[in-house]
């Protein structure tokens, strides 16, 4: 068996209809008075924002919120935020919208509690003291961040995007309310969909991974990959919304536990140099990554195959990592999502440096084949 140290710091609380619940459930966290509500300018535009609001003031808690900052949230946006907190001193905090509205909450929490400013917790176990309490309430179905100790922040000068891990940074409740998603952009529900179907495909070979995130990897592609073409299809489908969420959520516990691997490598740069969208990328650049990994991680990529064997929305039981790419190839195409490199402004002659910049990204170290400068180069390649 493989060595590995499993812990599950997050309850889920999971429903439709349950945001009516935050103010109960921000009272479960203890004597708190105060608390910092970090959401994005389009989700406040949606209402989810104030029925978060509204719950958390009918349980008597004085709320601030904080709302300035965008996909992608960099150290600037994290600054903007603990200013704010600074100033309103929460006793909590709760991160109410997609992964850039939990990542910047996580963020905003990192320096408040501890000082310094981001780049002082780039990399793992960081944080110098304890942080606040936090609750994610996401309003996507994507990251996964909901069930991840990680903040992704993008450096504000040179747009390297930072991976900041602490167990402490944790969401002590994550509440997984699937009418929140509804309101979601047709092209949202797809980005951030092909993102978890992304993370689930990618955890399952990690190098790290264990036999429990293989069984949190197999359950999101179960109830990501007959979903993802359905809540395309059919965008008021609730049941849909929720099985998403849910796989979504359950991806982001492989990762906590697995890591990611060469397509998030790849991926990063296209964003940091050509502003290509994260779900783009992944989408772009997934299928040749598993047919590379094909040769040593056959097996597990079958199981995953096998697990929805039955269903006509996902591959053929007999198609292995070959028909699981084509699979995703073909489920990003009929999304509307990118396809080509060349079709996303990069110039071919920048591959190389695209290249190196790929080979720099942590996450591939996790791949399950090997990855340098040349294998990330030819994967480009493949995929202009």
């Amino acid at each position: 068996m493989t060595p590995f140290d499993f812990r599950l710091p997050t309850r889920l609380v999971c429903g439709p209809g349950r945001i009516s619940e935050l103010g109960d459930l921000a009272r479960s966290l203890g004597e708190l008075e105060r608390i910092l509500v970090v959401s994005d300018p389009g989700v406040v535009a949606a209402g989810h924002t104030q029925r978060g609001l509204d719950a958390l003031h009918a349980a008597g808690f004085a709320t601030r919120l904080f709302q300035d900052f965008a996909e992608n949230p960099t150290t600037a946006h994290v600054d903007a935020g603990t200013a704010l907190a600074r100033d309103f001193r929460p006793d909590a905090i709760i991160g109410l919208g997609g992964g850039s509205s939990m990542d910047c909450a996580k963020g905003i929490n990192f320096i408040y509690s501890c000082g310094g400013r981001m780049q002082d917790y780039w990399g793992v176990g960081k944080a110098t003291g304890p942080l606040l309490p936090m609750i994610a309430v996401p309003t996507t179905a994507g990251t996964g961040s909901e069930t991840q100790s990680f903040a992704l922040i993008s450096d504000a000068l040179t747009h390297v995007k930072m991976a900041c891990g602490d167990k402490r940074a944790a969401f002590r409740i994550a509440l997984l309310d699937p009418a929140l998603t509804l309101t979601q952009p047709p092209r949202v529900t797809a980005l951030t969909g092909f993102d978890a179907l992304a993370h689930a495909v990618e955890t399952a070979v990690t190098r790290v991974r264990t036999p429990l995130s293989r069984a949190f990897s197999r359950e999101a592609w179960v109830h990501l990959a007959p979903n993802f073409l359905r809540v395309i299809e059919h965008p008021d489908d609730q049941e849909a919304r929720g099985e998403m969420q849910l796989g979504a959520c359950l991806a982001g516990l492989a990762i906590e536990n697995s890591m990611l691997g060469a397509a998030h490598a790849l991926a990063n740069p296209l964003t940091a140099h050509y502003g290509v969208t994260h779900g783009d990328a992944v989408a772009l650049m997934l299928p040749h990554v598993v047919r590379h990994n094909g040769a040593v991680a056959e097996d597990e990529y079958q199981d995953l195959v096998l697990a929805t064997a039955f269903n006509r929305h996902t591959p053929d039981q007999r198609a292995g990592s070959a028909g699981l790419a084509s699979f995703l190839a073909e489920a990003a195409a009929q999304a509307g999502l990118a396809t080509r490199l060349r079709d996303q402004g990069v110039e071919r002659e920048r591959l190389p440096q695209l290249a190196a910049d790929a080979a720099r990204q942590w996450t591939g170290s996790f791949n399950p084949v090997e990855m340098n400068a040349d294998s990330y180069l030819a994967l480009y390649e493949a995929a202009y």
